[in-house]
């Protein structure tokens, strides 16, 4: 009989947030793969619980992968964990998911915690459609070029992101997609989880002001289209609103509302489609 590979999901912040399920599991499995031995160790130790850590992370999971198929063909259960969370949301775990598949082990989830659940059910923005991107890219150009292809989508945005970056972001969020309603969630279920939304010209403010620290979540709302109209270019609508008798420094005022961008963002496009 093979073994059995567990994604079991760990605390986002308060050690209290895990199930009764993935205490029992953790206690019973083989083998605990962790990002971060010395942390996982703090939360087996708090419930009890004295299983052997081996690390599994971004550099080495092709070789665990191996390592534990030899443990599976053996009857050994793995369970796998991640610092916060459920393993494979901005962490690694597909490989090892992938090589549990191939062999035929079966794969159980442990539900539990994740930070941008918990951040988008608790922010105030509408929650029927979301797309949560992870980390932005650290460049501003690449920050920016991700952001671009966000700019129509008609869903609530997530990112998780670090305190360093977070200005930054904000402000190549403002130039890309406007100044729409977004929040900051920050250090969910610990003692200083504090929720910070408005503008994201508001925002920028705040923690200009209030430099931020610890983990972060970051929503934004999705853009508002005029109803019935929509434009392939900017370019096309500014064209539509001149035809409609506006002059051209208020058709490119009114096609920056339209698209949820800066008025400098809409004429900059503008100048490309040219």
């Amino acid at each position: 009989m093979r073994g059995r590979l567990y994604l079991i999901a760990t605390p986002i912040g308060n050690l209290e947030d895990i199930t009764l399920r993935a205490i029992r599991i953790l206690a019973e499995v083989d083998v605990i793969a962790c990002e971060d031995t010395r942390h996982s160790r703090k939360l087996l130790t708090h419930h009890g619980i004295k299983g052997k850590l081996v690390s599994c992370h971004e550099h080495n999971e092709s070789i665990r992968a191996e390592d534990f198929a030899k443990l599976w063909s053996a009857g050994k259960s793995v369970a796998l964990i991640s610092d916060a969370g459920s393993p494979g949301i901005s962490d690694p775990s597909y490989r090892l998911v992938r090589k549990a598949t191939e062999i035929g082990v079966d794969v159980i989830p442990i539900p539990g915690p994740t930070a941008f659940v918990a951040a988008v059910t608790s922010s105030g923005l509408p929650s029927d459609a979301i797309l949560f991107k992870g980390f932005l890219p650290s460049k501003k150009t690449e920050r920016r070029k991700v952001l671009e292809g966000l700019r129509t989508t008609e869903a609530t945005i997530v990112f998780y992101e670090a305190p360093h970056r977070l200005i930054g972001s904000l402000k190549d969020c403002l130039e890309t997609l406007g100044d729409r309603e977004a929040v900051v969630a920050r250090e969910l279920t610990k003692i200083h989880e504090s929720f910070h939304r408005g503008p994201i010209t508001r925002l920028i403010d705040i923690f200009t002001q209030q430099p931020p620290k610890g983990e972060i979540v970051l929503i934004i709302d999705r853009g508002q289209k005029e109803a019935g109209i929509t434009y392939a270019s900017i370019k096309e609508a500014v064209e539509a609103f001149e035809e409609a008798g506006l002059d051209s420094k208020s058709a490119l005022k009114k096609v920056a509302k339209e698209f949820g961008i800066s008025k400098s963002e809409a004429y900059r496009r503008l100048l490309s489609e040219k």
